[in-house]
């Protein structure tokens, strides 16, 4: 428990650090945030904030990781290819960032480029991890008795389901401080399972984690002073599926994370339902933090009942297993 804090604080601090100097770095730079068009209106004002600010929580939890892999007894190398897999997510948003502004627009990469490319960083990161050993094709389902062999098709559906959660944490990232107070919530359950189920990597990346986003969050809760990008989203979004996948408990992000794929879903259900009914709306807008917008609530509001809701599907699962399993 020492060291998570130990490396959480040092996170925290390189974080809070990179940001005092790194923001106006970013605005020398004029890497700033292009709003949508067809956007809330009142999001005109964060026109040109600037944005690739997940680079601040990203280095920390690149450099800290390591140290604590090179002082293990054993190499952790599936803590080590989680946070690839992370690094590598967060790679695709750095090109998609860049791309924007090359194009001086909000679109960077295509959709199809987008999903090539974190297709092709969960396959590697699915191989690696099986190829040592560190995950089978046995799914477990919470506290319950009950377990599948899936075969073949347990990475096949494993692909399919890293992606979706990266890209459902991307779409999370859309108001002030929203994704990132999400993510502190999400990543500090699973401090907490590390604790319970003694694996102690799981614990010490998802405190790097908490530690620098704690830092951004300085920075980029309301009015933010800075946005995390798709570097920083993409990169929040492998690492905590890889998390799932750590503790071998992958349908747990399913309940802690029901704030990301609620996001995603009202992105679905709105293209559904416009396709559907010639376009008619499901929601005023989506993804469903901005319907919310619409509705009068404050980004802080959104922010807090998002922050809230996560903490208490988290205390729900640690309870779960601390007295059921």
């Amino acid at each position: 428990m020492l060291s998570c804090f130990l490396y959480a604080l040092i996170c925290f601090l390189a974080s809070i650090t990179l940001g005092h100097f790194g923001i106006p770095v970013l605005k020398s730079k004029k890497l700033g945030q292009k709003i949508l068009e067809d956007g809330p209106r009142w999001h005109a004002g964060k026109e040109g904030t600037p944005t690739m600010g997940g680079l601040f929580f990203i280095l920390p939890t690149l450099v800290a990781v390591p140290i604590y892999a090179a002082f293990s007894d054993e190499t952790p190398v599936g803590l080590l290819l989680t946070l690839g897999l992370g690094v590598s997510m967060g790679l695709v948003g750095v090109v998609d960032d860049l791309t924007k502004f090359r194009k001086k627009q909000n679109a960077g990469l295509t959709p199809v480029q987008k999903l090539v490319f974190q297709f092709l960083a969960a396959a590697l990161y699915l191989f690696g991890m099986a190829a040592t050993g560190e995950i089978d094709t046995v799914v477990s389902f919470f506290c319950f008795p009950v377990s599948f062999d899936l075969g073949f098709a347990y990475y096949v559906l494993l692909l399919i389901f890293i992606v979706g959660i990266d890209n459902s944490v991307n779409l999370t990232d859309g108001i002030d401080g929203l994704c990132g107070s999400v993510s502190v919530a999400v990543c500090a359950f699973f401090v907490s399972l590390g604790f319970l189920l003694n694996l102690p990597d799981l614990s010490i990346l998802a405190a790097c984690v908490v530690g620098g986003l704690f830092g951004f969050l300085a920075y980029n809760l309301h009015p933010a002073k800075v946005f995390m990008g798709d570097t920083g989203s993409l990169f929040l979004g492998g690492i905590v599926v890889g998390l799932s996948i750590l503790a071998d408990y992958e349908v747990l992000i399913v309940l802690v994370g029901l704030v990301y794929l609620i996001e995603e879903a009202s992105v679905i259900l709105q293209v559904a339902y416009y396709k559907l009914s010639h376009g008619k709306r499901l929601f005023l807008m989506a993804p469903i933090h901005h319907h919310f917008e619409k509705r009068g609530w404050s980004e802080n509001k959104i922010v807090l009942v998002a922050l809230v809701s996560t903490t208490v599907f988290g205390a729900i699962a640690i309870l779960a297993f601390r007295f059921f399993c």
